[in-house]
């Protein structure tokens, strides 16, 4: 790969990130070594997160309650009590909340923005819920081996340890890394009545949504 590769636009900003991520952040801030809490994020996303929401695996529907304040939502004031020194990953914060209230194409419209492997990340997040599973996959191959991961599996550890798995969620006790196609495939299962587990994917999705919208917020602010 050289400068000139198309891929590298995209990829060593996002290896600087890594970096800079592990350097600085304390082991408890690491994705997934965390509990969730809206108030971390200052008042503007508390307030919109606060509310406790286990979206579903499809399109859902939009939450009419928030969505003039969404649709007023813009970095200087979402981070309004933070200063943003990494404006894509703020952006992507944003994409994420438009996504946590069910509206994907408000979403979709911002992620697509963030060429960068944490903005296909979102991208394939919302692709999975049209459901668009196909589409999915090919945002995830863009993302590659996301820093985030680890946390995934982490969560996913948890959640199974306490579940039934039917033998589609079989592979979710085997696997030792986070395989963000595989779970395309379960949460397709699920949709088409090949699985029961879909609780146990909600869950799943919701815990993967937290810990990638922490890692993005502590980018985005040097944290």
């Amino acid at each position: 790969m050289t400068a000139r590769d198309p891929d590298y636009i995209v990829i060593v900003p996002e290896l600087f990130r890594a970096v800079r991520f592990l350097n600085k952040v304390p082991l408890m801030n690491i994705p997934g070594k965390f509990p969730f809490d809206p108030d971390a994020y200052g008042p503007v996303f508390a307030e919109l997160l606060r509310e406790q929401r286990l979206g579903p695996l499809d399109a859902g529907s939009p939450n009419k309650a928030v969505q003039s304040t969404l649709a007023s939502l813009t970095i200087d004031i979402a981070f309004a009590s933070h200063t943003v020194v990494d404006p894509d990953m703020a952006t992507a914060c944003l994409a994420g909340v438009w996504l946590s209230h069910d509206y994907l194409n408000e979403s979709h419209e911002i992620s697509q923005k963030v060429g960068t492997s944490t903005g296909s990340y979102w991208h394939g997040l919302m692709h999975r819920r049209e459901p668009d599973f196909s589409n999915a996959k090919y945002w995830f191959r863009q993302v590659g081996k996301h820093l985030v991961f680890a946390g995934v599996q982490d969560a996913v550890s948890k959640c199974v340890a306490v579940s039934k798995l039917d033998e589609p969620a079989t592979y979710l006790v085997a696997q030792a890394s986070w395989d963000p196609f595989a779970f395309i495939d379960l949460c397709e299962a699920c949709l088409v009545g090949r699985s029961a587990n879909e609780m146990l994917c909600r869950k799943i999705q919701q815990r993967e949504w937290e810990i990638l919208f922490n890692y993005c917020f502590r980018q985005a602010v040097g944290m």
